[in-house]
């Protein structure tokens, strides 16, 4: 499949990810001449262990993300960050979980957005909140370049796209900027060729990175 980058939105000290600035931003990629092609959603659910015993918790994976993308709904990943394992499962595995209840729900938060054709580039941008709620928590964009599946041979063409979208982005003058981080995805045993695999390893990444980036900010206005 075509290799993505997942970034995200990284507020200015003291300012934070509101609707405002995801329009500016929506604007943006029309200036690119950017065609909508629809809506997307991705979520992504924290796990936490079904035990009464404090020692049969420690036992249990704690860094424990499950991911649905919208590339492969019948399709459902799960990431344990702290030991690197991915692993791909059908999207039924929830109901399982529920009826084994050996983990259940911590909190989900969905990404949803607008899907833009933008050459031979697809876009998505789209707002971060707790699912059930309206509340914004951030904005991610993915960046998914259509014919290329190497991620090295894909690299330079990415790179270049992405220095032209942040000077796009400064003529807003907008309080923050997207960042880009690759993970080391040979540490999940993933390989040259893009899957949705590592799809789903950038939204961990990203959301680890989103949790530090928020703190600090939170601090500053408190």
């Amino acid at each position: 499949m075509p290799v993505k980058w997942v970034l995200h939105w990284v507020p200015s000290v003291g300012a934070t990810a509101n609707t405002q600035v995801m329009n500016e931003i929506s604007q943006c990629v029309e200036s690119l001449n950017g065609v909508k092609e629809g809506k997307w959603k991705s979520i992504i659910t924290f796990y936490k262990p079904m035990t009464r015993e404090p020692a049969m918790a420690a036992e249990f994976a704690r860094d424990f993300l499950g991911i649905s993308i919208p590339d492969q709904p019948k399709k459902y990943y799960f990431i344990i960050r702290g030991q690197r394992i991915i692993f791909e499962a059908d999207s039924n595995i929830e109901l399982i979980m529920d009826k084994l209840q050996s983990y259940k729900s911590r909190v989900s938060l969905t990404f949803e957005g607008i899907q833009y054709q933008v050459g031979d580039f697809q876009l998505r941008v789209g707002k971060v909140s707790p699912t059930h709620s309206e509340s914004m928590r951030g904005i991610v964009m993915e960046v998914e370049y259509l014919p290329l599946s190497s991620i090295d041979k894909s690299r330079q063409v990415l790179e270049d796209f992405f220095d032209i979208w942040k000077d796009t982005l400064s003529k807003r003058s907008l309080p923050g900027q997207f960042l880009h981080i690759e993970p080391n995805y040979t540490e999940y045993g993933l390989l040259d060729q893009y899957t949705s695999q590592h799809t789903a390893v950038q939204y961990a990444t990203v959301m680890a990175q989103m949790i530090a980036t928020v703190q600090p900010n939170q601090q500053v206005r408190n």
